[in-house]
C-alpha cells in the first residue's frame, strides 16, 4: 500500500469514532443539550454577564430562559465593545483572542462576533472533523486523503494595534489549522490569507493546478469564481481535466441550489458528491450526514445550546422559545443560540425547519430579515432558491446570482416582485423561463399563490437580466470580495436593487 493510501486508511479509521459519538449523542439529545447548558452557565457565573443575570441561581432551562432575555447583536454589542477594548471576564470566563467580522449584506456596519479558543477547538474544529467523518464513513471508496483539499477562505488582521485577530471566520480558522490539516490542504497559509482578492485568486491557481486536488471547501459563489478562473488559465474544458481525482465539494454559507447547474457543468461526473454544512461566524451548527441529502444533522454536542422561536411569533415580537425537547417538524423557526464564546440567547437571524426528530435534522429556510412579505405572501429564500433551481433545469440555463425586491402598489395597480438575475447561460426564452419560475413559486408557497390569484395583489414577475459581472462588481464596490460575504437574496425594501440597476447601467 502506498503512503498516501495508508494515510487515507488511518484517517478513515480515526474518524469513525466521530460517527459513533454522534450516534450516541443523537440517541439522547435532551441529555447532551441539558449537560451542555449546565456547563456553560456554571463556568460563567462569575463573569460580568453571569453576575448581571444571576447565573448562580440558574438550575434548569426554565430558570435560564427566565433570567436572560433573547437579544440581537445590537443589544449584546455593549458587552462585545468591552471585550474589544481589552476587558476580560465579560461574557466568557476565558480570554477572547479573536473576533469574527461579519458584515452581513445590505448593512454597511460590520458585526464583530467574539470567538474563543474553546469555540475554535470544541465547535468549529470538532464539527469539521465530524463533517468529514460522515463523508468518509458513507463512502468506503473515498480517497480524499490520498491528495490535497483545496480550501478557499477569507483573511484577517490585527485589531487596533493589539494581538487580537479580527476578520473572516474562515481566515481565523485557517490561521489556527492543525499541522496535519495544513499538510493535507492547499494553498499555503500565506496565500490563503492574502488580502487582495484578485491577486489571491492568481496565487491560488498557480499553487494548485499541478497538485492532486481531491476535495474542495468553501462558499459556492466564490468557489464558482475560482473554478471558472482555473479553466480560463489552463484552457481546459472542465475541472476534472485539471484535477481528475476530485471527488467532493464541502460547501456552506449560502444555498447551493442556484449554483448546482453550473457546478455540474464545471465538474461533469455523476458520482461527484456535494456535502453541505451550516457554519457561521457564531458557530458550526449542522452537517450533511448522508449522500445526496437535502437536510442536515443538527450538532448537539459542539458547544452550542439551541432554542427556537416560531417565526410567526418572532415577527410579532413574541420571543417565547422552546428547547430541543419541544420542537416540531415543519414549523419555521427563528434560531436562538448560547455558545462557548459567550453568546447568550443570541438571535442569530437565521430561520430553519426540522425535517426529522430522530435524529434532529434541519433545513435552512432563510433569514429573519431577508424575506418578502409586503403583500402577505411570506416569501422566503427556501422558496426562491428551489423555484429558480427547478426553472433552470427545465429551461437548460445556469444562474450566477440573483436578488428579489418588491414593486409597491400604486393607486389601483397591483404590486409585483422584481427579480434581477445574472445568468451564466441564458434560457432560450426569458418569457417561458419567467412563467415557469412564477408557477413553481405558486406550488411552493400557498400564500404567494393566493396573492397572485388574478393578479389582484401581486402581478406577474418583473424579471431583469443583469449584465455579466454585475453582482461581482457590486461586492467589489462594497469592498466585500471573497470570504463569507454574500449577495442579499430577498428584501422588503428597494434599496439594494436600485443600487444594482444604477450599477448595471454603468457596466
Amino acid at each position: 500500500m502506498l503512503f498516501p493510501e495508508i494515510i487515507n486508511s488511518i484517517t478513515r479509521s480515526v474518524l469513525k469514532l466521530k460517527v459513533w459519538h454522534s450516534e450516541k449523542v443523537n440517541s439522547n439529545p435532551s441529555l447532551y443539550q441539558t449537560s451542555l447548558l449546565t456547563k456553560l452557565v456554571e463556568r460563567n457565573k462569575n463573569t460580568l454577564f453571569g453576575k448581571e443575570h444571576n447565573f448562580s441561581s440558574i438550575n434548569n432551562y426554565s430558570d435560564f430562559s427566565a433570567n436572560i432575555p433573547v437579544r440581537t447583536y445590537e443589544e449584546l454589542k455593549p458587552y462585545f465593545d468591552k471585550l474589544i477594548k481589552g476587558e476580560n471576564n465579560i461574557v466568557w470566563h476565558r480570554d477572547i483572542p479573536y473576533f469574527a467580522k461579519s458584515s452581513g449584506t445590505t448593512n454597511a456596519k460590520s458585526k464583530f462576533i467574539p470567538l474563543s479558543d474553546d469555540s475554535i477547538e470544541d465547535c468549529h474544529f470538532l464539527a469539521s472533523r465530524m463533517f468529514i467523518a460522515f463523508y468518509m464513513n458513507n463512502n468506503p471508496e473515498a480517497k480524499m486523503f490520498t491528495g490535497k483539499s483545496l480550501v478557499l477562505g477569507g483573511t484577517h488582521d490585527k485589531c487596533d494595534n493589539t494581538d487580537t485577530l479580527t476578520g473572516d471566520l474562515s481566515g481565523i480558522i485557517i490561521e489556527n489549522l492543525p499541522l496535519f490539516v495544513q499538510f493535507t490542504s492547499v494553498p499555503s497559509k500565506e496565500t490563503s490569507l492574502m488580502k487582495q482578492w484578485e491577486q489571491k485568486l492568481d496565487s491560488i491557481i498557480k499553487e494548485t493546478i499541478n497538485e492532486d486536488v481531491t476535495s474542495l471547501s468553501g462558499v459556492p459563489s466564490w468557489m464558482q469564481v475560482l473554478l471558472h478562473r482555473v479553466l480560463k488559465v489552463t484552457g481546459k474544458d472542465n475541472i476534472l481535466e485539471v484535477w481528475p481525482n476530485l471527488e467532493v465539494f464541502f460547501h456552506g454559507g449560502v444555498s447551493f441550489e442556484p449554483y448546482r447547474q453550473d457546478f455540474e457543468k464545471l465538474i461533469p461526473n455523476k458520482d461527484f458528491l456535494y456535502y453541505q454544512a451550516y457554519n457561521a461566524s457564531e458557530g458550526f451548527f449542522a452537517i450533511q450526514d448522508r449522500n445526496e441529502a437535502t437536510d442536515m444533522l443538527l450538532l448537539l454536542d459542539c458547544g452550542v445550546f439551541y432554542e427556537f422561536i416560531d417565526l410567526k411569533d418572532f415577527n410579532k415580537g413574541k420571543y417565547e422559545a422552546v428547547n430541543i425537547d419541544n420542537v416540531k417538524i415543519g414549523v419555521n423557526y427563528a434560531m436562538v443560540i448560547s455558545t462557548n464564546s459567550g453568546l447568550w440567547r443570541y438571535s442569530i437571524g437565521d430561520t430553519i425547519k426540522f425535517t426529522n426528530l430522530k435524529p434532529h435534522r434541519i433545513k435552512i429556510t432563510g433569514r429573519t430579515k431577508h424575506f418578502i412579505n409586503v403583500f402577505g405572501e411570506e416569501l422566503v429564500i427556501e422558496n426562491t432558491d428551489k423555484a429558480l433551481q427547478i426553472a433552470s433545469v427545465i429551461h437548460n440555463c445556469t444562474v450566477a446570482d440573483y436578488t428579489v425586491a418588491p414593486i409597491f402598489m400604486k393607486g389601483n395597480d397591483s404590486g409585483a416582485h422584481q427579480w434581477m438575475i445574472e445568468f451564466k447561460q441564458k434560457p432560450e426564452s426569458i418569457q417561458d423561463f419567467t412563467y415557469t419560475l412564477d408557477e413553481e413559486l405558486k406550488k411552493l408557497n400557498s400564500d404567494y399563490e393566493a396573492k397572485r390569484y388574478n393578479d389582484l395583489n401581486i402581478g406577474p414577475i418583473d424579471l431583469n437580466i443583469a449584465k455579466e459581472g454585475l453582482f461581482y462588481s457590486w461586492l467589489n464596490h462594497k469592498n466585500k470580495l471573497g470570504g463569507q460575504n454574500k449577495v442579499p437574496r430577498l428584501s422588503n425594501s428597494r434599496e439594494f436593487i436600485e443600487e444594482l440597476f444604477l450599477l448595471n447601467d454603468n457596466i
